[in-house]
């Protein structure tokens, strides 16, 4: 079992920016990938990003690429996801979740441990 806490939400101005983290503990050697996925009210989780845990490759959804950036402290077991130029469409709570098998860390579906979510609100 691995469990997952996210930390940092809030709330910020467009422009803004915020920074949120996953800590992971638990059976942690064998993830393989690390992800950040959002739900808006009224619309269904999508893929934010996501890092493997071993080589560090980083995959970005389009719509936050150049504005976002995901990280991995493998020593510490947190995953932080850095939010830059936000804006009010990037409002959503944002999950953090852990993936043991190989496949593509884009696909939700594929991961094995949630964390409960955390608020981020981007005001106009």
């Amino acid at each position: 079992q691995v469990q997952l806490v996210e930390s940092g939400g809030g709330v910020v101005q467009a422009g803004g920016s915020l920074r949120v983290s996953c800590a992971a503990s638990g059976r942690t050697f064998s993830t393989y990938a690390m992800g950040w996925f959002r739900q808006a009210p009224g619309k269904e989780r999508e893929f934010v990003a996501a890092i493997t845990w071993r080589g560090g490759n980083v995959f970005y959804a389009d719509s936050v690429k150049g504005r976002f950036t995901i990280s991995r402290d493998n020593a510490k077991n947190t995953v932080p996801l850095q939010m830059n130029s936000l804006k009010p469409e990037d409002t959503a709570v944002y999950y953090c979740a852990a993936k043991d098998l190989l496949g593509d860390p884009r696909i939700d579906a594929d991961y094995d441990y949630w964390g409960q979510g955390t608020q981020v609100t981007v005001s106009s």
